[in-house]
């Protein structure tokens, strides 16, 4: 075997393992485990924080604190609190008009980033278990309470949210993303079953508030760290399909890049900090989840960039190498298009959105990486803006 064949195939089976072996070894252990019930309902509803950190969310604070206070859950047994990095555009006078309904609001002054404005909210919360969401989403009223019964077993430390990628009617741009999302859910309830979750939902998650203020530096990812934090200390993070988050899609594959770019950066960067927990020595099979969830899948494209160099050099003497690079070809040449094509209504035809999706985010993890590693930090937060889901 030459040695662009040998590159080929190592390439190829290391990005296979990381998107279907992986996944696949994970159900397999699960047929060997019971899945455990969910957790019931407490005697005692637990006081909860929800905290909401926001930056310029004026277009939509208002219509998120409103879908909040209409939670099923014990009114006197929460806390609501809107965490303000420096907002400019009224957001702060928007969330002081819902104080008459329990509404608190911290503002921080020097925009730092979100995990700063996190960090600076820990000596206000009061609640026993700590709900972290985003101003852009849309929590259902029933979706609290699966989320809060996951801590009735004492193993758990971290609950999660169960995201569901939405868009307005007849809007098929970024179509692309609804697909990993369901792909990625299915995969962290794998996982719960196995060790628990790697990594949790930004947007919808829950956590023990003795955990909660583990100290995180500014510059890392506080939802990321969670499950790691949790692990440390001895608990689960899990995943929980009955406490349902519906996330809007992002308004284009351009603005879904770059936030890609940032939460990889910084999931590199605390995963650095973090990185005791790839032993698998201490932390066994949650450990190897972790390098295969996370570290495999940051270098999948440099492994897929190997291949693409090799099958360019097997195709000037080998049939099938010029076969399979044509299709990678044609494979990149209808990414471009759906990057390329403009945003409006209906958006791009699924034959270019998918592939223009799953090659932006392999290149977000390129840029990612090499930005990390030229230690370039995003602690200063810019909020994804959505659009709002379909009725």
């Amino acid at each position: 075997m030459t040695p662009a064949a040998t590159v080929l195939g190592l390439a190829v089976v290391f990005v296979a393992y990381t998107y279907i072996g992986y996944p696949l070894l994970l159900k397999t252990i699960t047929l060997f485990r019971p899945a455990r019930a969910p957790g019931s309902a407490p005697r005692s509803w637990p006081l909860v924080s929800i905290t909401i950190p926001a930056h310029n969310e004026a277009a939509t604070i208002a219509a998120t604190l409103v879908r909040i206070l209409e939670i099923d859950y014990p009114s006197e047994r929460r806390q609501i609190l809107v965490v303000s990095d420096a907002s400019t555009d009224g957001t702060d006078d928007i969330v002081r008009g819902f104080a008459d309904r329990g509404v608190e609001l911290l503002r921080v002054p020097v925009r730092r980033g979100k995990t700063a404005a996190e960090n600076a909210a820990l000596p206000l919360l009061r609640g026993e278990i700590v709900v972290n969401t985003d101003a852009s989403i849309h929590i259902p009223a029933d979706a609290l309470r699966p989320l809060i019964a996951a801590f009735a077993d004492p193993s758990v430390g971290v609950a999660s949210g169960h995201d569901v990628s939405v868009t307005r009617l007849g809007d098929s741009n970024n179509q692309g993303e609804s697909g990993y999302v369901g792909y990625e859910m299915w995969l962290r309830q794998q996982e719960t079953r196995v060790a628990g979750i790697v990594g949790a939902s930004g947007c919808f998650y829950a956590i023990r508030a003795d955990l909660h203020r583990t100290p995180v530096p500014d510059g890392l990812s506080r939802d990321f760290a969670a499950a790691l934090v949790a692990r440390e200390n001895g608990y689960r993070a899990v995943s929980v399909p009955a406490a349902i988050c519906f996330v809007p899609r992002t308004a284009s594959l351009h603005s879904e890049f770059r936030r890609k770019v940032r939460t990889m950066a910084r999931g590199m960067q605390t995963l650095l900090y973090k990185r005791h927990l790839l032993n698998p020595a201490r932390f066994g099979l949650f450990a190897w989840m972790l390098l295969s969830h996370k570290v495999c899948r940051w270098l999948a494209p440099w492994a897929a960039v190997l291949a693409l160099g090799a099958l360019s050099v097997l195709s000037l003497s080998v049939p099938w190498a010029r076969w399979m690079l044509g299709g990678a070809v044609l494979l990149l040449a209808a990414a471009a298009a759906g990057w390329a094509w403009p945003v409006g209504p209906g958006g791009a035809p699924r034959v270019f959105t998918v592939p223009a999706y799953l090659v932006s985010g392999n290149v977000a993890a390129l840029r990612a990486l090499i930005g990390a590693m030229r230690g370039q930090r995003h602690a200063t937060w810019e909020p994804t803006r959505r659009q709002a889901e379909s009725a």
